[in-house]
Order: C-alpha cells, then structure tokens, then sequence
C-alpha cells in the first residue's frame, strides 16, 4: 500500500464524524460489515414506511395552540396515484376548493404530507408553534391539513383564501441519513401556476443534525416579515436581500441591524 493511500484511509474517521452519510465502510478493501449492512437495510425500510404511512393528524391538531383547522385532499386520490402522478398533488380536490371561505389572512399555514408522514408527525406542530410566537402582529387563517399533497398545493388553498403569503410544510424526500426531514417553502401572492423561483425554502428541519425549531422559526419568520414588506418572495426577495447585505440563512440575519433594513 502507498504511503498516500494509507494517508487517505487514515483519514476517514474524521471524515466521517462531519457527516451522517455512509463514508467508505470498508476503507481496508475487505467486505462491508455486517453491521453497516443492517444498518442500511434498517435506513432503507424507514425511507420506505416514511412514504407510504399516513400522517397522524389527530395528533398534530392536538399539539397545536390557538389555530382552527380545515382537512383538505389533493386530486391524488391515494398513495399510489400520488407517487405516480406528481401533477395531482399539486392540485386540490374540486370539493376542497368549494369548502375553503375567503378570510383574505395575512398568512395561511397548509400542511401537506409529501413523501415523508414522519416529518409532519414529528415536527410540524413545533415549526408553526415556534413561527405564530414570532409573528403575533399577523392575521393567521385556519390551518390547511392537505393528504396527498405537494408544495404546489398550497398555491390553491392561499388563492382560495386571498391570503397574503403562503407558508407551506412538507415532508421531504426521505434518504438513507435522515427519513423525517420537513421544508418550509414561502410564496407571497401565491396563486395556482406560481413557478419555484417565486418560492423561498427553508429545509433540513429535524432534530438529528437538521435546523432547530428556533433556528428554522427564526429564519421563516424573517422572511415573512421580508415578504411582507418587499411583496415578493422567491429569487427577487433574495436578490433584494443580498442588495442589502442581508444573508438570510446566517444568524446575521436575524439579528435587530439585520431586521431593521426591512422595515
């Protein structure tokens, strides 16, 4: 073996202890151990049951404070069609539509299950907690529980509403590290057809590595607060932000200097 080479091998401890990814598992080139091949079976079945289980919305309803709520569903009219066909988890059921009064909130919080019930489980109910104590000053509408929805849902459910900004919570693609990771997409004057770039995401929140709940409440807050001010979000709210030396995603952001640029 070459010097080089056992330099390298030595260092995949190390790199290791930086990620919850596999690196290298058998750095000596003999077989994987028995061990790692468990724990990857174990990492592929709760991706799995992460997709195709059903949220516990009872539960999440009884971890929130102070909301209303509405049960919505997707044109997706299962599991297996939702998987199939991404298009009609975008949409609502012509019925949910029809069931949905104008209130024309400041914002409206949709949930919707995505691809991972564990996330909307484990974390949604702590996120709108966290954001609504952060932003006392807004008008917040009835909560929009969404089965068999993806972001995109949320577009219908704001525009049915008149609400002013969008703040959709999705679970994410779940992966061989993390199977409960949860997003936060914004949209400011979300109607049905508005593209991702008009979106603002804030992703990664669990409670293995991922952002806090303060952190993620934090940096979602901020960003209403910019939506609501500048009307825009997406691509043209980052730009305006960034013209302004403001890095969202850092703790710079989030501080009293920071804030006050946007008001």
């Amino acid at each position: 073996m070459k010097p080089k080479d056992t330099l390298l091998i030595s260092q995949f401890p190390q790199l290791r202890s930086l990620t919850p990814a596999r690196v290298r598992l058998d750095p000596s080139g003999g077989p994987i151990p028995i061990s790692s091949v468990l724990d990857f079976q174990l990492s592929h079945a709760k991706a799995r049951d992460a997709i195709h289980q059903k949220v516990d919305w009872d539960g999440v309803r009884s971890s929130l404070r102070g909301h209303s709520f509405m049960e919505l569903h997707s044109q997706a009219v299962d599991r297996a069609t939702y998987l199939r066909r991404p298009d009609l988890g975008r949409q609502l059921s012509s019925e949910s539509i029809e069931g949905i009064k104008r209130t024309e909130p400041d914002l409206v919080i949709v949930v919707a299950d995505g691809l991972s019930a564990n996330a909307i489980d484990s974390h949604a109910a702590h996120v709108i907690n966290a954001v609504c104590e952060q932003l006392p000053e807004l008008k917040v509408g009835p909560i929009a529980f969404v089965n068999q929805g993806r972001v995109a849902v949320g577009d219908e459910v704001a525009q049915s509403m008149g609400a002013a900004i969008c703040l959709t919570l999705v679970g994410e693609r779940p992966g061989l590290s993390v199977a409960d990771s949860l997003g936060a997409y914004l949209t400011w004057n979300a109607i049905a057809g508005t593209r991702d770039n008009n979106r603002n995401c804030v992703s990664n929140i669990h409670s293995r590595g991922g952002l806090s709940y303060n952190t993620a409440a934090a940096q979602i807050s901020f960003l209403i607060r910019s939506a609501m001010k500048l009307k825009m979000t997406g691509v043209s709210l980052t730009t305006t932000l960034a013209d302004l030396g403001i890095e969202w995603t850092s703790n710079i952001a989030l501080d009293a200097q920071s804030t006050s640029l946007i008001k």
